[in-house]
């Protein structure tokens, strides 16, 4: 079994914001078998597809960003999934719109939703598909206000193009493992 976890904010406040996108990516993956999300045992919301005769569960902590490794080690702690079986989907603010980048390993890069699944861990040896959000436009003056900001329009055409690149990724590590998606899908989007 795959453990596929899109990193959020679960208030109605936040639906919309770039620190979201991870939401959204898992929400497209869940729709795409029409999959709808229930309550986890834990504080998630996950739900359950096959593809290609392999079990895969999607999961959205109900915590804050900031506290996501909770339900990432209950979610795999309940389904007995060892780390290196995850995919987590989150923003990074480092990387400009339109672009992805799926590492094996590495830091939070100032992710906190991922500070905090290191934490939990222990190891920060877990995959990742990094969505960009960085603006072309000038250096930002906060950088929280702007991930928690909505999208503009023209970002949302963005992420419709991106989105189903990130869910065309995450099934092919789910059925291919993590270096096929890197070599297929480590290029820009846009």
């Amino acid at each position: 079994m795959k453990l596929l976890v899109g990193l959020g904010n679960p208030d109605s406040q936040y639906v919309g914001t770039r620190h979201n996108i991870g939401f959204c990516a898992a929400e497209i993956i869940a729709h795409s078998f029409n999959a709808g999300f229930s309550k986890g045992k834990g504080k998630f919301l996950s739900a359950k597809i096959r593809h290609r005769g392999e079990s895969v569960t999607i999961i959205k902590p109900m915590t804050y960003m900031n506290l996501s490794g909770h339900a990432v080690v209950a979610a795999m702690n309940f389904h007995k999934i060892d780390r290196s079986e995850i995919l987590v989907l989150c923003d990074d603010l480092n990387l400009p719109s339109g672009s992805i980048r799926i590492r094996t390993k590495g830091s939070a890069g100032g992710q906190n939703g991922l500070n905090h699944i290191i934490e939990c861990l222990g190891s920060n040896e877990f995959a990742r598909l990094r969505i960009g959000i960085r603006p072309d436009e000038q250096p930002l003056s906060s950088f929280s206000s702007f991930v928690l900001g909505k999208f503009s329009e023209d970002e949302k055409m963005v992420m419709n193009k991106v989105l189903p690149v990130c869910r065309d990724a995450a099934l092919d590590f789910v059925i291919n493992g993590i270096g096929h998606a890197m070599n297929n899908y480590n290029k820009p989007v846009i």
